[in-house]
């Protein structure tokens, strides 16, 4: 397993911006968006070949919704389980974001919905 700056996700990357390229977006909402993050970062890989994983949230952001959170880590919290997700994915907020509450939720449905299934 490596340890790099590869092993590092900023969030910052990958907000809608506008056409003159100024940050508009101030929020991570919806299962769309959250899909088109896990593809972009190719999150998946990453967890594949490092020991961490880092998540950076930027500053300014308002509200990431667990829904956005579910479909970016759905993958790797039905292959690691709660706990040893939460062991290698490590959650850095540059601003006053507390993401831990859409978080939990997010694993919550995520796990919720593999037992349904299972």
């Amino acid at each position: 397993m490596k340890l790099s700056k590869d092993n590092i996700i900023h969030l910052e990357d990958y907000r809608v911006k506008s056409k003159d390229g100024k940050t508009v977006a101030k929020v991570f909402t919806g299962r769309d968006r959250g899909e088109d993050v896990w593809i972009a970062s190719k999150i998946d890989e990453i967890e594949k070949s490092f020991e961490s994983v880092t998540i950076i949230i930027p500053d300014n952001i308002y509200s990431i919704n667990p829904s956005f959170f579910e479909e970016l880590f759905v993958n790797v919290v039905l292959k690691l389980g709660r706990d040893k997700f939460l062991d290698k994915f490590k959650f850095e907020s540059l601003g006053n974001y507390n993401f831990d509450r859409p978080l939990s939720e997010a694993i919550i449905r995520i796990l919720r919905k593999n037992t349904a299934i299972g």
